[in-house]
């Protein structure tokens, strides 16, 4: 499996606004609306196959001179294998760490929607989780030179359990139903157990004028096997994930909502 060094984190995350207008302007590509793959992730934010599949492969998309960002539809569902309740209460699987990392995740969406500005924060709280290191999720807002208060304004206003619960019937709705998650869908087509394998389906699926160097380099042979098991490993959604995550990052969850609390007195 491919793996990044992120020595240089920091640095990296600062880039990867200008790698993606890179990407763009320097690809022989100029794809239409109409013309760009639809590519949609459902995932959920302390699932550590999702952060792996984020920090290690979504990223290719953003490779610059390879022109694939500018053919692609992205976008980013956090919600994942959460289940609501009666009352409208979300329960996640990687417990209540785990619903305030995937609102955070939607208020960014959300309050920054363009692409470049909402996936360098999510890809720099996904690093921290890739690395064990998200209790210090906070730390993004600062390296990526972001105003914290739009986020915590969306999540306390309760607009970011809207976004959530919006997220839940988007993913609940999907047919075939999700089976665990990464659930990548190229074009409208889930991947199953393809899913680290999406460039060639994206490739695959356009139709634009121009092809973007990075599919020349790739063999558009895709079948997608509905009934394999993944070849990497998921979250599945009836899995039961021990309590342990909460109790690590319980102090600073706390902690974040006092000081978003503060702040709003001020």
């Amino acid at each position: 499996m491919d793996s990044l060094s992120f020595s240089h984190l920091p640095c990296l995350l600062l880039i990867i606004s200008s790698l993606f207008s890179a990407a763009t302007a320097r690809a022989s590509i100029s794809a239409s609306e109409a013309e760009k793959v639809p590519l949609a992730l459902y995932y959920e934010t302390l699932c550590p196959y999702c952060s792996n599949f984020i920090v290690n492969h979504l990223i290719k998309l953003f490779n610059n001179g390879d022109g694939l960002v500018s053919i692609v539809d992205l976008k980013l569902l956090p919600y994942g294998n959460a289940k609501i309740g009666p009352n409208g209460t979300i329960t996640c699987q990687h417990g209540p760490a785990e619903c305030l990392l995937n609102t955070v995740e939607a208020c960014a969406i959300d309050v920054w929607p363009d692409l470049s500005q909402h996936f360098s924060f999510i890809y720099c709280i996904e690093t921290l989780v890739y690395e064990r290191k998200y209790p210090q999720w906070e730390t993004c807002f600062e390296k990526l030179g972001l105003d914290p208060k739009p986020i915590s304004d969306c999540y306390n206003s309760g607009y970011g359990k809207e976004l959530e619960l919006k997220y839940a019937a988007e993913t609940n709705g999907l047919q075939p139903p999700h089976k665990y998650v990464p659930w990548v869908v190229v074009d409208g087509q889930p991947l199953y157990e393809e899913y680290e394998n999406f460039i060639s389906y994206i490739c695959k699926a356009y139709k634009g004028p121009s092809i973007p160097s990075a599919c020349n380099e790739l063999s558009l042979n895709t079948i997608v096997k509905e009934n394999v098991n993944p070849a990497g490993p998921v979250c599945y959604t009836e899995e039961t994930i021990k309590p342990t995550l909460s109790s690590i990052i319980g102090s600073t969850i706390k902690a974040w909502m006092q000081r978003m609390n503060r702040a709003a007195l001020i």
